[in-house]
């Protein structure tokens, strides 16, 4: 029964139903399909306050524990997931509206991401600096204390796990606020670290949008906020978070360009662009939506990828052969029509034949030609599975261009010259540049942005730095040299 999947407070190891949430009401969160999956409390500020302190409580046991005691722990909740992989990707396919093909790989990113900060939870460490008169000093790593994390609707599991690992292993605890379209997984994902034997109150998630957000990230009690979303909320959470003084990771919205010069290998360029364009329905915040082609094989990638993209299977997520699920589609394709632009295939609202899903949000892909640099579809991050194709001439042209944006987070370049691509990879304003591929995230790799994109990074060892602080310990070894 869709409706019995837990959305509740998760606090305590233990589930409590949000009844003081203020202003008191239930939402209804819709399974992509088009039917009511379950019923949502927001939490109030009385919700939010316990799970902070309950929170607070497990940090400061959680963080006197060795860093290896810390790590078995989180390599038991790395085998569960590992173990429940089908189940939980199941539970993701219904709670999202993704691909079962690709909610598969999201929990295996999120379990390898989890046993990849259980293997540093044990390295963390300071150094020795020797003074002179034999006094000496050494810096501490410690944790922060509690940390926020705010998801999006778009990769639920898998945030959830990005922002809770690195912090678990530093010491920290988490409270986590899932997106209101997506509030199911992130507590799986707490069951399974209660199960692995964190302290109860580690890992607490409160359910809610924009209210519960702001109270999130105004209690005195937090100590880091780590966001993902868009740039105009980024930017209040920013705002919220620096009036209490507290660290604050934004991985925040893109509209990304991907250069394909005439000299690729253009089958892997097709591909690329498609990976770029399509994953999640499009709902990927570093897509490569701005796909500049050389014009002397623009005809030939645009008719490659065009027969590509209408061959792509729209329809029910749980099927094995599904390739896009359901979608909240955009109206920026009939806006980038009247602005000129040619809809070479999709973009209109698409219907599955099982009658089951006919109420559903389902689009199919879109590919935009004649698209100029001053189009609301190359300007503005749609969201949505809509890729955007502009011709370009030359090197220094096209990387002005791609640069001409305020965001930064992501780009891709396609080219057979090895000079060429880390040319352009030095010169493109982005926090990640892909070289012959799109859209692959491993977790020993830094993520995050530039420019309006945010700052601060998500996986990879440097993360270690944003979930925990230095402190110096200065030992003198003799008297102390006095000046009075």
């Amino acid at each position: 029964s869709l409706a019995l999947l837990p959305t509740r407070l998760f606090k305590n190891m233990l589930y409590i139903v949000a009844m003081r949430a203020q202003p008191a009401y239930n939402q209804s969160i819709l399974f992509p399909a088009g039917r009511v999956l379950c019923q949502m409390v927001p939490c109030g500020s009385e919700e939010v306050d316990e799970s902070i302190k309950s929170a607070h409580s497990a940090y400061r046991k959680w963080s006197k524990m060795a860093g290896m005691e810390r790590a078995r722990v989180m390599l038991e909740a790395a085998r569960i997931i590992r173990e429940r992989r089908e189940k939980i990707a199941k539970l993701e396919v219904i709670n999202n509206g993704k691909s079962i093909t690709e909610a598969l790989v999201d929990i295996d990113i999120a379990w390898q991401c989890i046993e990849y900060y259980a293997g540093l939870a044990g390295t963390l460490a300071g150094q020795h600096v020797q003074l002179p008169g034999g006094a000496f000093a050494y810096t501490r790593r410690e944790a922060l204390g509690v940390c926020v994390g705010i998801g999006a609707f778009n990769y639920p599991f898998q945030i959830a796990s990005w922002k809770s690992a690195p912090a678990l292993a530093c010491g920290n605890a988490m409270v986590f606020k899932p997106s209101p379209m997506t509030p199911v997984t992130a507590v799986i994902l707490a069951e399974i670290y209660k199960e692995a034997g964190v302290p109860d109150g580690l890992f607490c998630v409160v359910q809610g949008g924009a209210e519960t957000g702001t109270l999130l990230c105004q209690h005195p009690m937090v100590a880091k906020v780590s966001f993902t979303g868009s740039v105009p909320t980024g930017k209040k959470v920013m705002e919220m978070s620096a009036k209490g003084v507290k660290q604050v990771t934004l991985e925040l919205g893109g509209k990304s360009p991907l250069l394909i010069f005439k000299d690729c290998e253009l089958e892997n360029a097709v591909r690329g662009a498609l990976m770029a364009n399509f994953l999640t329905q499009g709902q990927v915040c570093c897509n490569g939506t701005r796909v500049f082609v050389q014009r002397e094989i623009l005809p030939k990638f645009l008719e490659e990828v065009v027969k590509r993209t209408k061959a792509i299977a729209v329809g029910d997520p749980l099927l094995d052969g599904t390739r896009m699920g359901a979608s909240r589609g955009s109206d920026l394709t009939t806006v980038s029509f009247l602005q000129g632009a040619n809809v070479l295939c999709g973009g209109e609202p698409f219907v599955p034949s099982d009658p089951k899903l006919k109420g559903g949000y389902y689009m199919s892909p879109c590919v935009l030609d004649n698209c100029k640099d001053d189009m609301t579809c190359v300007k503005e991050e749609i969201f949505g599975p809509v890729m955007s194709v502009l011709p370009f001439d030359a090197e220094e042209e096209v990387i002005q261009r791609a640069n001409n944006t305020t965001f930064g987070l992501a780009s891709g370049v396609f080219t057979r010259d090895i000079s060429r691509a880390h040319r352009v990879a030095e010169n493109l304003e982005a926090g990640t540049c892909f070289i012959n591929n799109y859209n692959i995230s491993p977790v020993e790799v830094p993520f995050g942005g530039y420019k309006n994109s945010g700052f601060g990074r998500e996986n990879g060892q440097v993360t270690i730095e944003y979930y925990s602080q230095l402190k110096t310990v200065v030992v003198e070894m003799g008297d102390v040299e006095n000046y009075f």
